[in-house]
């Protein structure tokens, strides 16, 4: 009988080792701060190198809990803390409960990091270090759970940038594993608030307290549009308008960045085929609704992240209805996006058929849980590696044009686990782990595998596909909600997704090209050797609203204006 594969991780990647992540450039001369020297014991990350992070009681008098996190950068074109991101600069992160004002938090050879795993892996040399902490709130929510998240300050849940988190200055540094030393970083000022956008002539923006969200998160939780207007909308005050709802990641700026100046002449060319004479006029909403585990709830109502759908649909879209003029009935309200944006406008047509009239959704994250960035949640055992009859391989949670994996899923999981335990991190996998899983014993979402293992929970599988996996659940309700969808699904996506997302995409439009009673009559539409961001010509910029508005158009109900909101 053949033994089961070893699914644990890999050996850790000591830069210069055997186990090479990448090289490392020619490190930059600096001058050097004296390092205060501590004796410690050797840590089991087989270093002696530690930092020390604090805060001063003049900054903020009371203990904090939150995440503390150091940076390590060879290069100081910007603070280390703004180059971190998944290619980014090495950095470290440990929780804290109560911390004092003048106590430490430390992080040694013990704790994890991304890209490089241990401060054991750093190669001796000269570096700029930050210390950032991120404070945490905390939530006693509806449901008798009591959680610390980070609470976003309009920021799009960014713990680098978000306002109130602590930072230190800047020090260069030496480094030497080998040698040890302590670091010690105070994090002596506070990240500034966000300014909230002022209005224009052509875009406006509003955020509300929802109730069902500040009751169910027990503080104050607040949701809001931009809305970008058509020309001619304050001297036509007798005219109606549909509504593209375009979704993505969390913004304050105009749909598609509509600019008026004339600095950038490609979002001006934008804004010279909004004024055109033959242009339909219409109106552009973007949401914003970020949440305590990411900077967007995905517009559906979840155990873990609470009642968005509900928000959105009962308080939002009513608001927006009521401060302009829509012509509120489905026909005239259509739905786009890309990626989380792409995955939404798919998510509130499918779950909402009769609310709106269509949705072109591009390159939307995973339709079909059999492939989650590489994850086939059904099958797959570890999320890390997959298993053949003889052999394992990595999993590859990204890729470039050319098929080459950029990232492996162990790789991405563990960045994520280093900006955050429990689903705190603020990035992809987590928030799709809040939205789609159960709730877990903690209050915190049950994972649908473990971070350190990558070995998969399938009875969280099974709560997934019930759920929230768009392919079965059409395919398991087409008799009902078949006939509200006809002619209104339309999904575009690269062939070469850098994310795999195409990959759903193939098995959503097996199933409904193979509907028949009603057959879907909508399109699918494939970019050869297209990415994450392709799109083909034809719904490419003001082109796609042309085709919507076609398409609204064609949909109206007998007697329905389609001629006012088409002046020249």
């Amino acid at each position: 009988m053949l033994s089961r594969p070893d699914t644990s991780p890999p050996p850790r990647n000591r830069i210069g080792s055997g186990h090479r992540r990448y090289a490392w450039p020619t490190l930059l001369p600096v001058l050097l701060l004296p390092l205060l020297v501590g004796a410690c014991s050797e840590p089991p990350g087989g270093t002696r190198l530690r930092f020390e992070v604090s805060f001063p009681e003049t900054l903020r008098s009371e203990a904090l809990t939150g995440r503390v996190f150091v940076m390590i950068s060879d290069s100081d074109r910007r603070e280390p803390r703004l180059q971190v991101s998944r290619r980014g600069t090495p950095f470290f992160g440990v929780d804290v409960e109560g911390l004092e004002p003048g106590h430490t938090a430390v992080i040694d050879g013990s704790t994890l990091g991304a890209p490089v795993e241990q401060l054991a892996d750093i190669p001796p040399g000269e570096y700029y270090v930050q210390a950032l902490i991120n404070i945490y709130t905390k939530f006693e929510r509806a449901d008798g759970h009591t959680v610390w998240m980070h609470n976003d300050q309009w920021e799009g849940q960014n713990w680098r940038r978000s306002p109130g988190n602590l930072v230190s200055e800047v020090q260069q540094v030496t480094i030497d594993p080998g040698r040890g030393g302590t670091i010690r970083l105070e994090a002596s000022s506070s990240l500034p608030e966000y300014p909230f956008p002022e209005d224009t002539e052509w875009v406006k923006r509003f955020r509300i307290r929802s109730e069902l969200l500040s009751q169910f998160w027990g503080v104050p939780m607040y949701i809001g549009a931009t809305v970008q207007l058509p020309m001619g909308y304050d001297e036509r005050p007798e005219v109606h308008y549909p509504v593209v709802y375009n979704q993505g990641h969390f913004s304050t700026r105009a749909p598609l960045r509509f600019e008026t100046t004339p600095e950038n002449p490609e979002r001006n060319r934008y804004y010279r085929d909004w004024i055109a004479p033959d242009f339909p006029r219409m109106l552009v909403v973007t949401f914003q609704h970020p949440c305590p585990y990411f900077d967007d709830s995905y517009a559906v109502n979840s155990v873990n992240v609470g009642p968005y759908g509900d928000a959105i649909m009962t308080e939002l879209i009513p608001e927006i209805e009521r401060r302009f003029r829509t012509i509120a009935e489905p026909w005239a309200r259509v739905l786009t996006g890309g990626s989380t944006g792409g995955w939404e406008s798919l998510a509130l047509q499918v779950w909402h058929p009769d609310f709106f009239g269509g949705t072109w959704s591009f390159a939307p994250d995973p339709v079909d849980f059999r492939n989650v960035e590489g994850i086939n949640i059904y099958e797959d055992e570890n999320a890390y590696y997959k298993t053949h009859r003889w052999d394992t391989v990595p999993t590859s949670n990204s890729r470039n044009t050319l098929g080459e994996m950029a990232f492996t899923s162990q790789q991405r999981n563990w960045f994520e686990l280093v900006c955050g335990t429990k689903g705190r991190s603020g990035e992809q996998l987590d928030i799709w782990s809040a939205v789609f899983g159960p709730l877990g014993e903690d209050g915190y979402f049950e994972p649908l595998f473990d971070k350190r293992t990558g070995e998969i929970n399938p009875e969280v599988a099974e709560y997934w596909r019930d759920n929230y996996d768009i392919r079965h659940y059409l395919e398991s309700n087409w008799a009902e909600v078949g006939p509200k969808l006809v002619g209104k699904i339309h999904v575009i996506a690269g062939d070469m997704d850098n994310y795999y997302l195409n990959v759903g995409c193939y098995y959503l439009e097996a199933f409904l090209e193979s509907t028949t009673d009603p057959y879907y009559a909508g399109s699918f539409t494939f970019g050869a050797r297209g990415g994450h961001g392709w799109r083909p010509a034809e719904l490419s910029g003001t082109r796609l609203y042309r085709v919507m508005a076609d398409h609204i158009t064609r949909h109206a109900p007998r007697g329905a204006d389609t001629r006012s909101w088409k002046y020249r």
